[in-house]
């Protein structure tokens, strides 16, 4: 078992930068490809970024390229994604998961671990 707790969502305005962490527990979180999603009201679940298990690859939607970034601390078992540039299409409760693999970063189902999530508002 993986147990994955996310921290740094807030409020925020427009143009501001957030940094989101999410903190692994359990079985060996170097093993895992981590990856980050969001949802918003009204809306499904959407992949954000991913980062593989040894953190050399890492994927973005293109509705985020070029605005975040996503990394891994091993020594912490801690996983974050840098969000810059925020627009109120950002709103959105974030979501850390652990476990894809293969090329399957950007679906949801191919993650065996979720976290609680963390809103992020971002006000005009």
């Amino acid at each position: 078992q993986v147990q994955l707790v996310e921290s740094g969502g807030g409020l925020v305005q427009a143009g501001g930068s957030l940094r989101l962490s999410c903190a692994a527990s359990g079985r060996t979180f170097s093993s895992y490809g981590m990856g980050w999603f969001r949802q918003a009201p009204g809306k499904e679940r959407e992949f954000v970024a991913a980062v593989n298990w040894s953190g050399g690859s890492k994927y973005y939607a293109d509705s985020v390229k070029g605005r975040c970034t996503i990394s891994r601390d091993g020594a912490k078992n801690t996983v974050y994604l840098l969000m810059n540039s925020l627009s109120p299409e950002d709103t959105a409760v974030y979501y850390c998961a652990a476990g894809w693999s293969g090329n399957y970063y950007h679906i949801a189902g191919q993650y065996n671990y979720w976290g609680q999530g963390t809103q992020v508002t971002v006000s005009s």
